[in-house]
C-alpha cells in the first residue's frame, strides 16, 4: 500500500546511471511507487534490460542510452522522454566512477575523467533537465553524494573531491531554483555491498574497517536507498531542498563503537 503523498503515479523519472547497482535499485523502486521510469546509461543492452525490469513492475519505461559526458546526449534523452511522457518531473543522478590510487601517483587524466563523470556530468544533467523543470515550475532532482562528501576515504582523492563538490552543487542549485518549484537534494549512501565491490570489501582490511565504523555492523544493500529516493521524489518532500539525506547505518555518527 502506498501512502498518497508518496505515490508517484503519473510522474516521470529519469535515472541516469540507472542500469546497475544503486541506479538500477532506485529505478525499480520508483517504478514500484508508480512512476514512469527512464533508466539510462551508456550501454544499450543494459538500458534495455533495466527498462524491462521497470515494465515487469507494472510501470511504463523508455530505453534510451545516454552519456553524461556528452551534453547533446542528455538533451536528446530529455527530448525522447518528453515525446513519450509529456514531461519529466524527477531526475536521479547516479552515474559515477572511481578508482583507488595513491594521490602522489594520481595522473591528471584519471582525475579529470572521474570529475568529468561524477561532478561535471551531474552539473550537465542538472542544467539540461533543470531548465525543463524550471519552465514547468516543478521538479525533483536527487543527486548521489557519498560518505566522502563528509569524511576522507583512503586513496580515492579524486572521487572524494568530486563527491564533496556534488554536495556543494546540490545546495547551490537548491537555493537558486527553489523559487521555481524545483527541489534539489542528495542521498549520501554508506558502504553498500554490490556485485561490483564485493571482492574489495568482503573479508578485506578495508571492509573490516568499514564494518568497525558502522554501528549496524553490516554493509547496506542498494534497495535500502529506495525509501529515501521515493520520499525526496514525492510530495512528502515538498518543503525539503538543499538537504543531504544520509543512509549509512550510523557511520557518520560513529565515534567509539565498543
Amino acid at each position: 500500500m502506498t501512502y498518497p503523498l508518496l505515490d508517484l503515479t503519473h510522474k516521470t523519472a529519469v535515472v541516469i546511471g540507472g542500469t546497475s547497482g544503486i541506479g538500477l535499485a532506485l529505478a525499480r523502486g520508483l517504478a514500484e511507487a508508480g512512476a514512469n521510469v527512464v533508466p539510462t546509461g551508456r550501454r544499450a543492452d543494459l538500458v534495455q534490460s533495466a527498462a524491462a525490469e521497470v515494465t515487469a513492475r507494472g510501470a511504463r519505461a523508455l530505453a534510451v542510452p545516454c552519456d553524461v559526458t556528452d551534453r547533446a546526449s542528455l538533451k536528446s534523452l530529455l527530448q525522447s522522454a518528453c515525446k513519450e511522457f509529456g514531461k519529466v518531473e524527477i531526475l536521479v543522478n547516479c552515474a559515477g566512477r572511481t578508482r583507488r590510487t595513491p594521490t602522489l601517483e594520481l595522473a591528471e587524466k584519471e582525475w579529470n575523467e572521474i570529475l568529468d563523470t561524477n561532478l561535471t556530468g551531474t552539473l550537465r544533467a542538472c542544467q539540461v533537465f533543470g531548465q525543463h523543470m524550471i519552465e514547468n515550475r516543478y521538479g525533483r532532482i536527487i543527486n548521489i553524494a557519498s560518505l566522502s562528501s563528509f569524511v576522507a576515504l583512503y586513496e580515492v582523492a579524486a572521487y572524494a573531491a568530486s563527491k564533496a563538490a556534488v554536495a556543494s552543487l546540490t545546495k547551490s542549485l537548491a537555493i537558486e531554483w527553489a523559487a521555481y518549484g524545483v527541489c534539489v537534494n542528495a542521498i549520501a549512501p554508506g558502504v553498500l555491498r554490490t556485485a561490483l565491490n564485493a571482492r574489495l570489501i568482503d573479508g578485506t582490511p578495508r571492509g573490516q574497517e568499514f564494518l568497525l565504523r558502522t554501528p549496524m555492523k553490516r554493509f547496506g544493500l542498494p534497495e535500502e536507498l529506495v525509501g529515501a529516493a521515493v520520499f525526496l521524489a514525492s510530495e512528502s518532500a515538498s518543503f525539503v531542498t538543499g538537504h543531504l539525506l544520509v543512509v549509512d547505518g550510523g557511520f557518520l555518527a560513529s565515534g567509539v563503537n565498543q
